[in-house]
């Protein structure tokens, strides 16, 4: 339960979601923009990542 708690809260960076997904930049941008990506949190003026969570949910549905 601990575990799932913190995955939830895990934020990624773009390069680490890369890692993840094996998806390049351009990849996960345009699978945003076709909605088949979750879309990328704000973490500060020119920040962003992703909730763990959401891109291990979207593995799985590949």
């Amino acid at each position: 339960m601990a575990a799932q708690i913190q995955t939830a809260l895990t934020i990624l960076r773009r390069k680490q979601v890369e890692a993840r997904t094996g998806l390049s930049r351009s990849t996960i941008y345009e699978r945003i923009k076709t909605g088949t990506f979750p879309a990328p949190v704000s973490i500060g003026a020119r920040a962003v990542g992703w909730l763990a969570a959401q891109i291990q949910k979207s593995r799985n549905a590949a």
